[in-house]
């Protein structure tokens, strides 16, 4: 950020195979990443979707991020990552004892969106627990920024005392600039990202079985996940032969192989309050008509770029549908691909969302 030395701490990578990543044992480890200063440290490793295991991995990093994180000079900010609120634990005992001015991040809202997904239950033990950590920290908090209006619209209904910022996600769309290589003449329906629960990729599976006879299509999804080896399976059972699963790919590859499609979608299962997948600015900035599932803002955002189209999580026959028209109509595909890669530039361009941010800071710290 401008005016700012910034450092990172932050996990192990694990993302997303569940699986320590070669050369990154052990329980603390330093590195530097485009300039920036990156602390690891341990974390339990686990594609599991099971709750026990999700605690375990949440509550490792939340103990050996509070013990590295002593060792670290003061910060003058001090910012915090949720999902998982847990973190905001350490977050919160690492600002009072660096003195340092503690911002926390809403991603996603905790409990609201694990309860919507069924991960918990409503007025269960683990929610109330989970809402008292939520208010103690909004409270602890300098500021809470969030990454949609919604997530801020909800916290603001809630607590009304609460100061936030927008900080919307984004992409660099100079990183998105690769042509589309030569084909063989198929049409490419893409996802690129995580298989998890909340992603809902069975859909698209469902999609593809509607439109197998479709000889000129083609889906592919890259990536992995703990939903991943369910939807191969899924796949082989319904005999879904145009469907290809790809290993997981560097990021920096990641605008090289969305300019390979000619469509890209990007789901969640079902709308989660405030939920905006960080994939549609991805898709935007590639200049990919948009099949988005989802609804909110999210929907919102598709609709004013006129980038693309909205289908509501489930809708199976509609997705298979849009998807049908979009293979049929490559001019227009080209056209909402523009629109969206404008909206990018002139919205949602991270280096000018940064900037904006850390004149904030400055502005905060006086």
């Amino acid at each position: 950020m401008i005016g700012f030395e910034v450092s990172v701490l932050t996990a192990m990578p694990n993302y997303p195979t569940g699986k320590t990543f070669p050369g990154y044992k052990g329980l603390f480890r330093k590195e530097n990443l485009e300039g920036i200063t990156v602390y690891r440290s341990y974390i339990y490793p686990t594609q599991s979707s099971g709750l026990f295991k999700r605690l375990l991995n949440y509550f490792s990093f939340v103990c050996s991020s509070f013990w590295v994180g002593i060792l670290l000079s003061k910060p003058d900010f001090l910012i915090t990552e949720s999902p998982p609120l847990f973190l905001g634990i350490s977050g919160y005992v690492l600002s009072r004892i660096k003195g340092a001015k503690w911002i926390f991040n809403v991603a996603d809202l905790w409990p609201t969106s694990v309860v919507e997904l069924g991960v918990i239950k409503k007025n269960g033990f683990l929610y109330q627990v989970s809402q008292k950590m939520e208010s103690f920290f909004y409270h602890k908090a300098i500021i809470v920024t969030g990454q949609s209006k919604t997530i801020l619209q909800s916290i603001t209904d809630r607590y009304p005392d609460i100061p936030t910022y927008h900080f919307s996600n984004g992409v660099n769309p100079e990183k998105y600039t690769s042509q589309a290589k030569t084909k063989d003449g198929k049409i490419r329906v893409m996802y690129a990202g995580l298989h998890g629960l909340a992603q809902g990729l069975d859909q698209i599976v469902a999609a593809a079985e509607i439109l197998k006879n479709h000889t000129n299509l083609e889906f592919v999804l890259i990536g992995d996940g703990p939903e991943k080896q369910n939807l191969i399976k899924q796949t082989k059972s319904a005999g879904i032969s145009n469907i290809t699963f790809l290993d997981p790919i560097p990021k920096s590859e990641i605008p090289e192989a969305l300019a390979s499609a000619d469509i890209l979608i990007v789901p969640l299962k079902l709308q989660l309050t405030g939920a905006v997948p960080s994939k549609l600015y991805e898709a935007m900035a590639a200049s990919k008509p948009v099949v988005l599932i989802a609804e909110s803002e999210a929907a919102e955002i598709v609709c004013n770029a006129d980038c693309g189209v909205v289908v509501k999580p489930g809708d199976i026959e509609k997705l298979a549908s849009e998807i049908q028209h979009f293979a049929a109509h490559p001019e227009e595909r080209i056209r909402l691909g523009k629109n969206g890669r404008n909206a990018v530039i002139e919205k949602y361009d991270r280096i000018k969302i940064t900037k904006e941010f850390s004149e904030f800071l400055q502005d905060l710290s006086l």
